[in-house]
C-alpha cells in the first residue's frame, strides 16, 4: 500500500500563500489518483481539491475554486496543493489522500471520502484575521 506524509503547513495572515506538499512512498505513485480534503474545528471533513492518476484531470470545491491549485509531480512522487488568498475560514487541518486507479481510469478524479482507502496524518493549516 501507499505511505502519505504531508508538510507545509502554517500560520499565514489573511490574503497570504502556503504551498502544502504530500509525500508518497511504498507503491508507484503514477497509479494513484490523488485529493486533498480539510477539517476545520468542529467540522466534518470536506473535498478540497482532486487530480486524476495522468495529471490532466482536475476538480475543486466551489469554495477554493480560483484561489487553490492542485498539481503534481510523479518523478518526484509528491502533489501539491498551492494555496493563495486564505481566508480565516481556511483554518483546517488538511489531508491528502490516494486511490489506485486502473490505465483505463487515468483521466478520473474521486471527491468523495470514501473513494479514497490510503491517508495521510494531515498538516495544519490556520488563517489569522
Amino acid at each position: 500500500q501507499v505511505q502519505l506524509a504531508e508538510s507545509g503547513g502554517g500560520l499565514v495572515q489573511t490574503g497570504g500563500s502556503l504551498r502544502l506538499s504530500c509525500a508518497a512512498s511504498g507503491r508507484t505513485f503514477s497509479n494513484y489518483a490523488m485529493g486533498w480534503f480539510r477539517q476545520g474545528p468542529g467540522k466534518e471533513r470536506d473535498f478540497v481539491a482532486a487530480i486524476s492518476r495522468n495529471g490532466g484531470s482536475t476538480k475543486y470545491a466551489d469554495s477554493v475554486k480560483g484561489r487553490f491549485t492542485i498539481s503534481r509531480d510523479n518523478a518526484k512522487n509528491t502533489v501539491y496543493l498551492q494555496t493563495n488568498s486564505l481566508k480565516p475560514e481556511d483554518t483546517a487541518i488538511y489531508y491528502c489522500a490516494a486511490r489506485e486507479s486502473t490505465y483505463w481510469d487515468g483521466s478520473s478524479y474521486y471527491t468523495r471520502l470514501y473513494e479514497y482507502p490510503y491517508w495521510g496524518q494531515g498538516t495544519q493549516v490556520t488563517v489569522s484575521s
